[in-house]
């Protein structure tokens, strides 16, 4: 099975971004970390987690979408985990040491059980969790929320936001990526 073409996919979340524009909603995912924590009683020992969880029940569900589409896509849509990238990247990362560069989607190096054995990934692996986790609330927000619904509502923040995303990717994988592997 193909995936599905962007002429398909492009309009199906643009009708979505549409939707959630007309009854005044914003999409993001990492907003659901802070309703999922507030839920579990974080606001007892923090002001940020004190709100009104309830007006975000509604994105719980696009989690627990995702989550669901995820496991379809990943069990009866997908006949095998090989990633579709150019021979030249699978070289460099293989002289990085990811032995299974486009083999599949999650290089086993940094993803299987035995990384938590590991002091350098189990380090890398914080630090990055930690950066992601401090950027997208600096940010006020993720990449999905800020690039699919920021952009969608013609929002400056969110274009600075995107720009900000790749240039730090683009730092990331040019210039710090190297040095770490």
């Amino acid at each position: 099975m193909e995936p599905w073409p962007w002429y398909i996919s492009g309009p199906m979340i643009a009708l979505v971004m549409f939707l959630l524009i007309i009854v005044g909603k914003n999409f993001g995912m990492s907003s659901n970390l802070r309703t999922l924590c507030t839920i579990c009683g974080a606001g007892r020992s923090a002001n940020f987690f004190r709100f009104d969880w309830k007006s975000q029940q509604w994105n719980l569900i696009v989690v627990l979408g995702a989550v669901i589409g995820g496991f379809i896509a990943s069990n009866f849509l997908t006949e095998n985990d090989a990633v579709d990238i150019h021979p030249k990247v699978v070289n460099e990362l293989y002289e990085y040491g990811f032995k299974d560069a486009g083999e599949a989607y999650l290089p086993s190096e940094l993803f299987q059980n035995n990384v938590f054995t590991d002091f350098k990934n189990l380090s890398l692996l914080i630090l990055g969790g930690f950066l992601v986790g401090f950027g997208a609330r600096y940010a006020g927000g993720c990449t999905s929320g800020h690039a699919i619904s920021g952009l969608s509502n013609l929002q400056l923040p969110s274009l600075i936001a995107v720009i900000g995303f790749f240039v730090g990717g683009l730092i990331m994988i040019h210039l710090v990526f190297p040095l770490i592997f």
